[in-house]
């Protein structure tokens, strides 16, 4: 393989929980709540599928479903789409809705996988190229750089910078241009077939991991550098 992309959420990193997101924020506001309640609203805010890179959505309303589809080709939609799903819970400040949505573009909200910086430092060692190929709506390398993991990573393919979410082809293809890879020396690492899946479309290699929490995931990663073959 002459070079690895990797999807972002669920994939290299991992976003907090919501009880931990609406704790944060809650604490920021010097709001608070008691813990029954408080349990209770962060059970349905991840029911509205409000916290972007959590669940996805059980139930969603009429204006929150319209910007569902095209959330992450543009900061406003990303923005509208999941405060939109956050509002369908009552929180003791309307502007804390906005404070959540904040909240997730901080460094502090994510985590790397354990394995994450042992299998990209590798690949760097092994003069692999890196590529992040992610569909999102807001710059999501301060996090990396945050973390560490910045200085192993060499291009990103961000869909709102492009207007073009996976699976459509042409942001793999993005990606493997910076990189000069041709597509069938590539291999695309995801957590959603649906949308990393569309990686095979340029004949890329394709390789599914599941966005288990961080702590229940310690090496689903590391199969990724046997995928690569043998060293000299």
């Amino acid at each position: 393989m002459a070079a690895v992309l990797f999807d972002f959420s669920g994939t290299l990193f991992r976003i907090e929980s919501c009880d931990s997101w609406l704790r944060a924020v809650l604490d920021e506001a010097e709001l608070s709540l008691d813990e029954r309640e408080l349990a209770r609203t962060a059970r349905a805010l991840e029911e509205a599928g409000a916290l972007p890179g959590g669940a996805p959505p059980v139930r969603m309303s009429d204006e929150a479903a319209r910007l569902w589809e095209s959330r992450d080709l543009s900061t406003t939609l990303h923005r509208a789409a999941f405060t939109a799903l956050s509002r369908q819970v009552p929180l003791p400040d309307p502007a804390l809705h906005d404070a959540l949505y904040d909240r997730h573009m901080t460094p502090a909200a994510w985590a790397p996988y354990p394995d994450a910086r042992e299998v990209l430092r590798t690949l760097r060692e092994r003069g692999v190229g890196v590529g992040v190929v992610s569909n999102i709506g807001w710059d999501l390398r301060p996090v990396f750089r945050a973390h560490g993991l910045d200085a192993y990573v060499d291009t990103y393919a961000l869909s709102y910078e492009h207007g073009v979410q996976k699976p459509d082809p042409r942001l793999f293809a993005l990606a493997c241009a910076a990189l000069d890879a041709d597509p069938k020396d590539v291999l695309m690492v995801g957590d959603s077939r649906p949308a990393d899946g569309g990686a095979s479309a340029l004949g890329c290699g394709v390789h599914f991991v599941d966005p288990l929490p961080v702590t229940q995931r310690p090496d689903a990663l590391l199969p990724v550098l046997d995928l690569l073959g043998p060293t000299d």
